[in-house]
C-alpha cells in the first residue's frame, strides 16, 4: 500500500509538471500572438498544476520527516527534476510574457 502511495505521489510529481511546463510554454504563444488574456490564464493553469505538484511534494515530505522513509528510485528523481525543470520554466515564461507586453506598449504585469 505505501508503494502505491508513494508510485502517486511521484506520478503526480510528473504529470503535473509536465502540464505546468505545457501551460506555460502556451502562455508564452499566446503572448507572442498578442493575446495576453489567454496568456495570463495559461501561467495561472500552470500555476494550479505547480500547486497541485506541489502538494504530492509536501506529502512525501511530511512521510519522510516523520519517520516513514521513501525508497529513492530512478523514478523519485525523475520526478522531483521534472518539477524543478517546470517551476523553473513557468517562472521564465512569465517573464517572456512580460518582455512581450512591454513591446507591445503595455503595462508590465508580474506574473
Amino acid at each position: 500500500m505505501a508503494e502505491e502511495q508513494n508510485l502517486e505521489a511521484i506520478m503526480g510529481l510528473i504529470i503535473n509538471g509536465g502540464n505546468a511546463k505545457s501551460s506555460s510554454m502556451e502562455a508564452i504563444q499566446a503572448a507572442k500572438k498578442g493575446d495576453f488574456e489567454t496568456a495570463a490564464a495559461k501561467l495561472k493553469e500552470a500555476d494550479a498544476a505547480l500547486s497541485e505538484a506541489h502538494n504530492s511534494q509536501t506529502g512525501m515530505l511530511t512521510k519522510e520527516a516523520s519517520g516513514d522513509h521513501i525508497e529513492v528510485t530512478l523514478l523519485t528523481v525523475h520526478s522531483q527534476d521534472h518539477l524543478m525543470n517546470a517551476i523553473t520554466f513557468r517562472d521564465l515564461a512569465g517573464e517572456v510574457v512580460d518582455v512581450y507586453r512591454k513591446m507591445a506598449g503595455l503595462e508590465v504585469h508580474t506574473y
